[in-house]
Formats: C-alpha cells, structure tokens, sequence
C-alpha cells in the first residue's frame, strides 16, 4: 500500500504530517511512501531527507493519485482554504487521515461521504491510556501552552521573574491560567520556569492537585460546579447563570494579574465566554491576555481570532495555531500520532483491516463507504448516521 503526504495549504500551516524519521518504521510494516515535493521543508525537513529514508517525491496530483491512504495535519474539514480541492482530488475507498473539524465542519464531512473516502478525524481519538501515543489534541495542546506565555511575555512590558539589582528589586509578574488542561499546564510549567507568579483555576476541582504539583496556586471560586467533567477527562459545558456567575468572580481576579493565559474549550461547541470587557480593562495598562480559546469565539470578550487588539492599555492575542509556530518539534510529535495510529489500521501483511470492535478506530471513523459512520458525528452536523459493521 502507498502512503501519500501531501504539502499542507491551510493559511499559516508550516507543519507537515511526517517527519523523515518514521519512514524505516513505515517500510518495515510493507508501506511505500509518497512525498509532495516540498512537504516538509517549512518543517526543517528538506525533500533529500525523506529520499534518504526511502521516500519517493513526488508531485501533489500524484500523491492524490496514487496513495491509498493519505496522511494530513489539516485535512478537509480543518482546512477551510482549499480543503474543497483536496476533497476532489480524491477517490471512491481513498483512506484520509488528519484533523477534520468532525463536530462542526458539516459540508466537508458530508462531500468526503459523497466522494466514498474513507475518513478518519483524530480530533476523536478517544482519551484512554492505550491512545495516550495518539492523542494529537494533547500533543499540540502541550506546544500552544508553552508557546503561548512566551508570546505574553514578548508583549508585556513587565518582566516576569522577581529580580534584585543594584537598580533596585524587580517584583514577579503575576500570571493567572485559565483551564488547566494539557495546554494550561504546560503554561504553568512554562510561566513558573520563567520565575512568574502564578495560580490558576480550572472548573473541573479535580485538577487542583495537579495545579499545584506544578506550583502554582489554586484559585478557588464559590460555585456549585457539580459534574464539570465529561468521561473523557474534558469540561462540560454548563449553563448561562453558572457562567454568569463565574464571570463576575473570575473577573476580580483578573483585573488584579499582569498576564492571562485564557485555555477553556468544549469540544464542538462555542468557547466559553469567561473574561468580560470590564474585567479586561481594569487590568493594568501594559498587562497581557493570551487566548488560545480564540478559534472557537475564544474565552474574552474582546479576543479576535489571529489579531492583536490593544483595549485601554491591555493586549490581547488570539492566535488560532501556535503549533504551526514551532513547526520542526510540533512536526515530529504529530507524526509519532499519526504513524502510531496508522499502525491500527494496517495488518502484519500491510494491507488496510479496519475492526469496528477496536475503540480507537470506531471512535475516529467519521465517513466511510459513502455515509457518515460516527454517530456522533452525525448526531452533531444533523446529519444521518450509517448503520456501524465490520
């Protein structure tokens, strides 16, 4: 079987699905693989480096072509620029691969079921340990936390850690996280490594003991959160008086901090609004607020997806894909998923076995055999759901 890589072509997108590094492993499961000329060289991955492993470079139209399955960072759905193109460019039993939006990018989904590809979104991979080595959303998850206090701390203008000069003594910033996820506390870690101040607040009380481990403070607000957990380790979405509430308590602790790293997300549903205006204005003039909820409505008031917006003095960032940013390591992580996952899919004599039975694969299959095959899917696009078979 050919496996092809395509160059990605979404706005901003410098990742490439595989690094030259996995092809031996490739090889060795009787795979071939099929390189557009130039996919990886944004990366730091020159196409020399993938013929040196044993790939063929190759043109887009015969990757598209000739693959039997076809491997992307952002695939059609994710991938609003030209995802249409890709999506014609296909065949009938063509398997596709790559983060899909499957829970809100309803035209794509339904056109890679019209077309009869084979589909897999891995946005679905399902949260238990043995999709740990899958799991794309914490491996990205972990570089935009990282990647977003060190944007905060290019646009602050303070300092973050505690320094004493002969100038004088240089108080810590104070930096509040939002959400306490893969990417809110790998930007605990990263603040604390930076000598910042930190605490943080999560709905979800269980992670507390996590916050702290990482030495940051827990910050505690009066509410009934309830279930805030869904069985897949994510929060819940709740309903408006909760928020409402949680804003006006959230925003008295925001208005006192120098910098904001705002993480908190629902899965396919609109991001919740956490920070008003209000309490991002009162925050002091030079402070900083990160929102990485920014491509879903984001978690403040005043975010724009991918701008930079300056309000009383306080800026605030709406990057959509810091990944993209670090595209050499953020590369490298989502092959090791991508090629760890493809593993399930292909058997000892390299042939395409998909079993239903296996979760991981029931989970991530969004279209096959012309019909939406996820339920869930289904459930979320008002979509009709394909009866589920072997």
């Amino acid at each position: 079987m050919r496996i092809g890589i395509p160059k990605e072509t979404a706005h901003g997108e410098r990742r490439v699905a595989l690094v030259p590094a996995q092809i031996p492993q490739l090889a060795k499961a009787k795979l071939e693989v099929l390189v557009e000329t130039g996919a990886g060289v944004e990366s730091g991955y020159p196409d020399a480096a993938y013929q040196d492993k044993g790939a063929k470079i190759v043109s887009r139209t015969d990757v598209f072509s000739s693959a039997d399955i076809v491997l992307q960072v952002r695939g059609p759905g994710a991938n609003p620029d030209t995802g249409a193109a890709d999506i014609a460019a296909m065949r009938k039993g063509q398997v596709a691969i790559g983060l899909n939006e499957p829970l809100t990018a309803r035209q794509p989904v339904g056109a890679l079921a019209e077309r009869g590809v084979t589909a897999f979104a891995l946005e679905l991979v399902p949260r238990i340990t043995r999709a740990q080595s899958m799991d794309v959303l914490s491996s990205m998850a972990n570089i935009a936390g990282y990647k977003a206090v060190l944007l905060a701390a290019a646009y602050a203008s303070r300092m973050f850690p505690m320094l004493m000069t002969a100038a004088g003594t240089i108080a810590p910033a104070r930096c509040l996280v939002i959400g306490a996820g893969v990417a809110g506390l790998q930007a605990i870690a990263t603040a604390r490594r930076l000598g910042a101040k930190v605490e943080a607040y999560d709905v979800r009380a269980a992670v507390k003991e996590q916050i702290q481990s990482l030495g940051a403070r827990f910050v505690e607000l009066p509410l009934e959160t309830g279930d805030a957990q869904d069985k897949g380790g994510y929060a819940k979405a709740l309903d408006e008086a909760f928020y409402q509430k949680q804003r006006e308590l959230l925003g008295q602790v925001v208005s006192a901090c120098d910098v904001v790293v705002s993480t908190a997300a629902v899965p396919g549903r609109r991001s919740p609004l956490l920070i008003t205006a209000d309490a991002a204005r009162r925050m002091a003039s030079g402070s900083v607020i990160v929102d990485l909820a920014a491509e879903r409505g984001g978690n403040c008031e005043l975010t724009r997806a991918d701008e930079v917006v300056v309000d009383n003095g306080v800026t605030i960032l709406g990057p959509t894909n810091l990944p993209a940013t670090v595209p050499h390591h953020a590369s490298q992580m989502y092959s090791k998923n991508i090629t760890t996952f493809l593993a399930q899919l292909i058997d000892k004599e390299g042939h395409l076995a998909l079993n239903m039975d296996d979760e991981v694969i029931r989970e991530t299959l969004v279209t096959r055999d012309g019909s939406v095959a996820n339920e869930r899917v289904a459930q979320a696009l008002g979509l009709t759901a394909a009866a589920p078979r072997g």
